[in-house]
Order: structure tokens, then C-alpha cells, then sequence
């Protein structure tokens, strides 16, 4: 027995030195360079493929896209890593099932999943890189969008003096009603009333002035309704100084911001209920302003001169108290001020003829043709995120159903199967 050990053992290392290449003898590269030459062909396949849905969606603006988080892309350098680890990485794995030989196994037939034992790998790397994309945020670049619209320039012009305080006849059922039953300023009407107008427009370029003892631009005509109804929605009479009505100044200034439009139509409506009584510009001068620049005029009283009511504070109850007074007016200056530029003077006694009147205006402005640039853009990330989770579920059910991988090493002169 002590003489036959040492045979056996002879034998094992003749056996294991066989097998083995001598030092200094090279290795046959031939399999490894098929493999990599795979490799590199199932990663062209799994990219082209993985980019079939969004160069669908996309077309072919991917080669003028942008990164919002552009630092995401430093993910990328991991992805040969991942791509190692997922192909040559996985020949030396852990041990976790030793048996004596599997002859057998070499053997047998190679069929088509042992050439493609690497695919998980590649489906796992080119998932990462996707999803380092999709975590950069690629959006398609903004583009003008030049269009020819028809709408028209107008500058809506609206009176913040105190005697806007006065309440309104006749309330639409569209003012928002304030706490303690306190009752709808001629503002307030004012103000749901532009705001309905800017809401029926799609092509009109539309700008806002207030005057009170001064005019100020509140926007400059846009087609940005939503920065424009925010904008109405916010006024209030402690904005300006209201102690007086500057009007020739307010249509002045809107007429200034008309002067450079290209439109062949353009228009200034008019919201007041006082008489002109401050100002460094005449409204008579104002109104040949606007006729220099091709502008038209339309004016709309608000009030008749009546007595109204008026809140002076509250009672000890918490409840408004109103008193009546009045304000003046003064229509045949707007009538003269319409008629110089080819527009129309309105009267609103209630909230109803205010409406009906905005109606009117918008009736009789005559359509033009300009030319209006939009500018867009689209969110590109769904249409990234979307291939690199298929490709993650597709390196999930390899992995699990398709490409179990089994490899056998020398340690001790034993067999391991992985």
C-alpha cells in the first residue's frame, strides 16, 4: 500500500501536466479572439436593436439632443466594467457544487447557447449605459416654430384710480365673491372681464397698462396668456398711486407700446370711470399719437356719473359699511378720443354691459396677418429609460431560463463544476 500511493500520485501529476501548457510555450488566442469578435458583434446587435423605439418616435433629431444633467454621463465609464464582469468575469466565479469529472459534459454537443453564453453580459452593459442616458436627461433642442397667425396687437389700458372702489351693479356670477359678504368693485369686474378676454384669445398679441396719477407697463404685448392672466389676476388698487387719473399718459404709453408692430391692425382698449385730471400728456394729444401710429382707440366707461356705493371700512360687527358718493365723468372726451382714431366709446353702467361691451370691441377689430415664433421642446428620457429596463428584464430571464453556465477548473487535481 505505501509503495502504490506514490504511483498514483506520479500519475495524477503527469496527468496534470499534460493538460497544462509548458512554461514559455504561448496559448492558443484563437478562441479567446472568436469570442471577443462575438462579443463585439452581440453588443452592435443589442444597441441597434435597443434603438429601434426611439429612433421611431424620435426620428432622426437624436444628433441635435441635449443633457439637462450632462455630469449623469460619467456613469458611462463604468460600462466596460460591467461588460467585463458579465462575459470573461463570469469564468471565475465562486465554486458551489465540486464532482469528480465532467467528461461527460465536454463530450457532448456544443449547441447554440453556448455561443451566445455571453449575451446577458451584453444586454446588462448596454442596460447601464441606457440608463446613465436616461439619468442625463436628454431633451430634443428648441426650435423656432416661425407660423403666420391672424390676430391682432392690443394694448388693454385699465384705470386703478380710487374711484374704482365703487360697486358694481349687477355682478356676473364669474366674481368670486370676497369674505364677509363684502360687494364686487368695478376693479373686480374689470379684472374677470380682461381676464375672459385674454382666455378667447389664441393669436392676439395682448399687453397690459394701469394708470392712476401715473401709467406703468404692467407686459408689453405677448402671446404668454398665462404670465397675462396671473398678471390681471394680481392688481389691486394699492398697486399705483390712485389719488388721481392720469388718461392722456395711460393711452400715451400704450401707444408707445404699439409704435414698433408689425401688424397691420392695432388697438387700444380703454378701461376708466373718471375724468382726466393728471398727466404731463393731453388725451387729446394722446389720441393723434395713436393716429400716427395706425392705432385705434376704444373706450369704455365704466359708470354713468350716478351716486354709488363706496366701502368705508366696517362696523363693529365685522360687516363692510358703504356710503354713497360720486364720481365724475367724463364721456365726451372719450367719444372725441374714439372718433379721432377710427374706434368706438362704450358705456357700462353693471358688470352685464361691461362684458357685452368687451364683446363689441372684439367684434368690430379687423384681423391681420403676422408672423409668430414658438419655440418647443420635448423630453426625450421615457423613450431611453423604456429600452434599458427591457434589456435589464431580458439579462434577468437569461440569466435565469436560457444560459446557466457551468465551468470546470484544476484545484488539487479535482474537477469543479460552477
Amino acid at each position: 500500500m505505501s509503495r502504490a500511493e506514490p504511483t498514483a500520485r506520479s500519475r495524477s501529476k503527469k496527468t496534470t501536466s499534460a493538460r497544462r501548457p509548458a512554461r514559455g510555450q504561448p496559448r492558443n488566442r484563437g478562441p479567446i479572439a472568436a469570442r471577443l469578435a462575438l462579443i463585439l458583434v452581440l453588443l452592435i446587435v443589442v444597441v441597434g436593436a435597443a434603438m429601434i423605439y426611439p429612433a421611431i418616435k424620435h426620428g432622426w433629431g437624436w444628433s441635435e439632443v441635449t443633457f439637462r444633467h450632462p455630469w449623469a454621463l460619467l456613469l458611462l465609464v463604468v460600462v466596460p466594467a460591467v461588460l467585463w464582469r458579465g462575459t470573461f468575469g463570469e469564468d471565475a466565479r465562486t465554486p458551489r457544487l465540486r464532482v469528480g469529472t465532467i467528461v461527460a459534459f465536454g463530450k457532448g454537443p456544443k449547441g447554440w447557447r453556448t455561443w451566445l453564453r455571453d449575451l446577458p453580459g451584453v444586454l446588462r452593459a448596454v442596460a447601464v449605459g441606457f440608463i446613465a442616458i436616461a439619468l442625463a436627461q436628454p431633451i430634443s433642442l428648441m426650435r423656432p416654430d416661425s407660423t403666420d397667425e391672424l390676430g391682432i396687437d392690443i394694448v388693454m389700458v385699465l384705470d386703478l384710480s380710487g374711484s374704482m372702489r365703487a360697486v358694481m351693479d349687477n355682478p356676473s356670477a364669474r366674481i368670486q365673491r370676497k369674505p364677509a359678504a363684502v360687494r364686487p368693485t368695478r376693479l373686480d369686474a374689470a379684472k374677470v372681464v380682461i381676464q375672459d378676454f385674454i382666455s378667447r384669445r389664441k393669436t392676439d398679441r395682448i399687453g397690459v397698462v394701469v394708470f392712476g396719477k401715473a401709467a406703468y407697463v404692467l407686459s408689453p404685448p405677448t402671446l404668454d396668456y398665462h404670465l397675462l392672466d396671473t398678471l390681471v389676476g394680481k392688481m389691486s388698487l394699492d398697486l399705483i398711486g390712485g389719488s388721481a387719473t392720469a388718461l392722456g399718459d395711460a393711452i400715451g404709453v400704450a401707444v408707445a407700446r404699439l409704435r414698433r408692430s408689425d401688424a397691420r391692425s392695432k388697438a387700444v382698449v380703454v378701461l376708466t370711470d373718471g375724468d382726466s385730471n393728471a398727466g404731463s400728456i393731453a388725451p387729446e394729444y394722446a389720441a393723434h399719437l395713436a393716429t400716427v401710429v395706425g392705432c385705434r382707440v376704444y373706450t369704455i366707461q365704466m359708470g354713468n356719473g350716478d351716486e354709488v356705493d363706496v366701502q368705508d371700512g366696517v362696523d363693529l360687527f365685522g360687516h363692510p359699511r358703504y356710503v354713497r358718493t360720486r364720481f365724475p365723468v367724463n364721456p365726451e372726451l372719450l367719444r372725441k378720443i374714439s372718433k379721432l382714431t377710427g374706434g368706438e366709446a362704450y358705456v357700462a353702467t353693471d358688470a352685464k354691459g361691461l362684458e357685452k361691451s368687451m364683446h363689441d370691441v372684439l367684434d368690430n377689430l379687423e384681423k391681420t396677418r403676422f408672423e409668430a415664433s414658438k419655440s418647443s421642446f420635448q423630453d426625450l428620457f421615457s423613450l431611453i429609460l423604456l429600452p434599458a429596463v427591457l434589456l435589464v428584464a431580458l439579462d434577468a430571464l437569461g440569466r435565469a431560463w436560457l444560459f446557466r453556465r457551468f465551468q470546470s477548473l484544476d484545484i488539487n487535481d479535482h474537477t469543479t463544476v460552477l
